[in-house]
């Protein structure tokens, strides 16, 4: 059955078309997720389906007596209620297991006093509680805009089970991945004021996108090669005498008016190569508190290069905390971090640092730099610009027009034009998905350190191959490989707990003495792999640089013979290329086996 339909909806802004004559139907069931660049429309659509925000033509059709539940990305809070009575308002107060489902969601929202009043929560809580206050109103309509925000992993685990059950319509903007996988049956994505549906969660959204993809250019590809056929025909002459000929004419203008299909701008990134030096970043002995509360307690770690560090924890478990002592904001109670000379450090913050929001786009980015070195050369700011995305019309505008993802993506451009070679990232969740498609890739052939804060699931498993988890006390426990390995790992811990305990003191001794173990400094070591690679690469270096003496013989035999002088000089260059990169890596093993061994000697 239709709940809601959407007809004919336009909307402009300035001389940006937003949306261009769109039209949708959501069902019962539906659990809908909208996903799209920044500043394609995302939550206008939201609110125009709300009923907050109305649309320059069309209409929302909305059934008779229809509940609706919205949940903006801004809102204002009451700040004299307490956050119990800021989530009842409205509802029935003499329904006792209303307020008792109200605290178990705040509960399960990390929001445990209940008494606490609205104005002393920081933004997170207040967000987490707007979200409580939505879940508990009765609707048949549930509207959530970026409800994984300031959620930590334990919270999305249970918000996913929470939508899933859902009986009602659920629509949805979110850039966690994993999030949509689990929770969505149809995404909607908009593209240049086009809605295109799919029956699909995001897995299948993908491969259904690249499907379409295909058809749209196959058809083109026809299109061109019919009008070719056709302008042949024109061009000999042919006169319009017989209604057969006005009809060919008339199709050849038409083939000549129809649209290409617009290709899917994504943004382009590209690492830009900083040398780095031995010494990198080592955090040595470092405890850092607050009141009574320990954040980090006797932490010891020295980050190796071309490193990429996940750091997961509670929501105000320390991880913020953490990233800041690295990036010099904050200075730790005890213990030092000594960061290399050669280290540019490179600090994405979770919220964007204050601009100056009449200054121009384009303006912002010279500040930075006029000129940005790349592997190709260098390229102007205004290049940069639209790799990024931004338009010449986006870059001479104030940064005020901006939508808030818009300028997330700006303030990271400014931070990569610094070319750092150790990159610090405290979530990046504001980012819309085809750029964090683009990041991952970027992230995973940058040539430097990586530290990542991050709940975004999907963005660890693509990008981190170690995680530090913050635990009880401010202890940091390592785990190798990216997130899903992390709770493969801690699922076992939990079992073997299991298990220990039923046999008794014996083994509780053993556990003991196991997480005396688990908290204590990490310990530096090969994995079996890099133990591997160590023990042959001084063989396999060897190698290479016999096969390119050969080839330097073969070619002067062959200085005369051009076809075969070519092939040799290709393979000359690739040899050359393998032996860059193990002479790379072997600089890495033989750095972490020299660190090993001093650390045995300690």
């Amino acid at each position: 059955m239709n709940v809601l339909n959407i007809e004919h909806i336009s909307k402009i802004f300035g001389e940006k078309v937003i949306f261009d004559d769109v039209s949708y139907g959501i069902h019962d069931g539906d659990k809908i997720g909208i996903i799209g660049i920044n500043g394609t429309g995302k939550t206008t659509l939201l609110r125009i389906i709300a009923g907050s925000e109305e649309p320059d033509e069309g209409q929302v059709v909305r059934q008779n007596g229809i509940k609706i539940g919205y949940l903006p990305q801004n809102q204002e809070f009451p700040m004299d209620a307490t956050v119990l009575s800021y989530v009842l308002a409205g509802q029935k107060q003499e329904v006792w297991d209303v307020e008792s489902d109200a605290k178990s969601i705040l509960n399960h929202l990390g929001l445990k006093d209940h008494g606490a009043y609205m104005g002393h929560l920081s933004g997170g809580q207040k967000k987490r509680a707007a979200l409580a206050k939505v879940l508990i109103e009765p609707s048949d309509v549930l509207i959530l805009d970026e409800p994984t925000n300031h959620l930590d992993e334990e919270m999305i685990t249970w918000l996913e089970e929470y939508l899933k059950r859902y009986k009602g319509v659920v629509l949805m903007v979110t850039h966690d991945r994993y999030f949509l996988d689990k929770v969505t049956n149809k995404i909607l994505e908009i593209s240049y004021g086009k809605l295109y549906a799919y029956e699909a969660n995001y897995s299948k959204f993908l491969e259904m996108k690249a499907q379409r993809e295909e058809m749209e250019l196959a058809s083109e590809r026809k299109r061109q090669s019919v009008l070719r056929m056709e302008l042949e025909w024109a061009k000999r002459g042919c006169r319009a005498r017989s209604t057969k000929q006005r009809a060919r004419l008339e199709r050849l203008e038409a083939l000549k008016n129809g649209a290409s299909p617009i290709q899917s701008q994504t943004v382009e990134m590209e690492s830009i190569e900083t040398r780095m030096g031995k010494k990198t970043v080592e955090l040595n002995h470092i405890s850092k508190s607050y009141g009574e509360k320990k954040i980090i307690e006797n932490f010891d770690y020295i980050v190796l290069k071309n490193q990429r560090l996940g750091i997961v924890g509670p929501n105000g478990c320390g991880k913020s905390t953490l990233i800041k002592m690295i990036a010099g904001l904050i200075e730790p109670d005890s213990g030092k971090i000594e960061i290399g000379e050669t280290v540019r450090l490179g600090y994405f913050a979770q919220e964007v640092p204050n601009m100056d929001t009449r200054q121009r786009v384009i303006d912002y980015v010279r500040d930075i730099a006029e000129y940005i070195p790349t592997k190709q050369g260098r390229i102007t700011a205004s290049q940069m610009l639209e790799r990024f995305l931004f338009t010449p019309d986006m870059q001479y505008a104030p940064i005020e027009k901006l939508s808030g993802g818009e300028k997330k993506r700006l303030y990271l451009l400014g931070i990569l034009q610094g070319a750092p070679n150790c990159l610090l990232i405290d979530e990046c969740n504001d980012l819309d998905i085809p750029t964090l498609t683009i990041f991952e890739d970027y992230l995973n052939s940058f040539p430097g350190i990586v530290i990542t804060v991050s709940h975004d699931r999907y963005f660890l498993d693509n990008v981190v191959d170690r995680i530090f988890a913050f635990e009880e006390g401010g202890h940091l426990k390592q785990y190798e490989g990216g997130y899903t390995d992390y709770l493969e790992a801690r699922q076992r811990n939990a079992s073997s707990a299991a298990v220990n305990t039923s046999l008794g003191n014996d083994s509780t001794e053993k556990k003991s003495s196991r997480d005396w173990k688990q908290n204590s400094p990490v310990k530096l070591k090969f994995s079996y792999k890099e133990q591997k690679e160590y023990e042959t690469i001084d063989e396999n270096i060897a190698s290479l640089e016999a096969k390119l003496e050969k080839l330097e013989e073969d070619i002067l035999k062959n200085a005369t013979n051009s076809m075969k002088l070519g092939e040799l000089m290709a393979l000359k260059d690739q040899a050359e290329q393998e032996l860059e990169v193990k002479m790379e890596r072997w600089v890495y093993l033989n750095d972490l086996a020299e660190r090993i061994e001093a650390q045995k000697g300690n």
